[in-house]
């Protein structure tokens, strides 16, 4: 079976400890570990997945608790650079009434983007590995080139490559540089996860079938098509497939794309799946990826942070097993 690689921002998430109130307003937060790379790697390895991260910390107290957490949650850390150039990168949330996030990050920049593609080990990967990436990380950095190099070695090696862009505007002073950016990442990837508040800023086309059709450029084979509490379409170029999401009272929605993205790869590596089956494996397995990539997304959001809020796969199941939880 093979091995899910995550590269990108490893960071401290702030969680508001105060519900519906502007992040200026917030008085106290919990810290817990964040990022989205993170978190993909972080849910699929609660599942049951081998999993690893590719990043940098800072030499700093922060940088070692995201080390335990990732450790802790059973992530491996081998690939994890430290640095004394620069601190870890920090993020601040607020939540309102529903869950829903805003963001301030502090890194300027954070150990994260000096990465470098020389340190990208290209003996790591083998063709029934994956690589998922975001956008977050693809700021002019040198980190951004180690992206390039990573990519480049999976796909040397014959892995297959994801994408979830998951758009944090904030980050990205230029935000025409930043849909440039994501455009020219998307057709080097073979699975693309975009949710419907994104299709539009990274397509710049309002339609949304002619948005979608667009993205299938390169070497995309397929779009996970993401609607929140509404549940996610899986579309291939010549056909979809649609799953309702499931009810639960959302307390925070921070990183429940990442734990849906998790479910999903640790399911794509349960069926060996491979660039040259991807296709068939998800005609042939949909039934059950989309449900149950949708209940460990809609769990996570019933708990505050990622890391915590992460669910077991038993819990998966017990959850994907009610079907009278199921929106209709």
């Amino acid at each position: 079976m093979g091995k899910l690689f995550t590269i990108g921002e490893v960071l401290i998430d702030f969680i508001p400890l105060e519900k519906g109130k502007a992040l200026k307003e917030v008085t106290s937060f919990e810290r817990v570990a964040g990022g989205a790379p993170a978190n993909v790697a972080a849910a699929a390895a609660k599942l049951g997945a081998n999993a690893s991260v590719i990043t940098k910390l800072g030499n700093d107290a922060f940088g070692d608790f995201l080390i335990n957490q990732l450790l802790k949650i059973g992530v491996q850390t081998n690939l994890i650079k430290r640095t004394n150039e620069a601190n870890t990168g920090l993020a601040f949330v607020s939540l309102n009434n529903e869950g829903e996030r805003d963001f301030s990050f502090y890194r300027n920049p954070s150990a994260d983007l000096l990465l470098t593609e020389g340190e990208i080990d290209s003996h790591l990967f083998t063709n029934q590995d994956i690589l998922h990436f975001g956008s977050v990380d693809l700021v002019e950095s040198p980190m951004k080139h180690a992206h390039v190099r990573a990519i480049e070695e999976m796909k040397e090696k014959g892995g297959f490559i994801s994408f979830d862009p998951n758009i944090r505007l904030p980050l990205w002073n230029d935000h025409e540089e930043y849909r440039r950016t994501i455009q020219s990442f998307v057709p080097k990837a073979d699975l693309l996860k975009i949710s419907e508040e994104e299709l539009e800023f990274i397509t710049g086309i309002q339609d949304k079938k002619k948005a979608i059709s667009s993205l299938f450029t390169g070497d995309i084979q397929a779009i996970l098509y993401t609607k929140g509490k509404q549940g996610a379409q899986l579309i291939l170029r010549d056909m979809s497939f649609d799953s309702n999401g499931f009810t639960v009272d959302v307390q925070d929605t921070t990183g429940a794309g990442d734990a849906f993205m998790g479910a999903f790869l640790y399911q794509l590596l349960q069926h060996n799946a491979q660039k040259e089956n991807l296709r068939s494996i998800l005609i042939n397995n949909y039934t059950t990826l989309l449900p149950f990539a949708n209940a460990a997304g809609a769990l996570t959001t019933a708990k505050k942070g990622a890391f915590p809020a992460l669910p077991s796969l038993t819990e998966v199941k017990e959850c994907m097993k009610k079907g009278m939880d199921i929106n209709d």
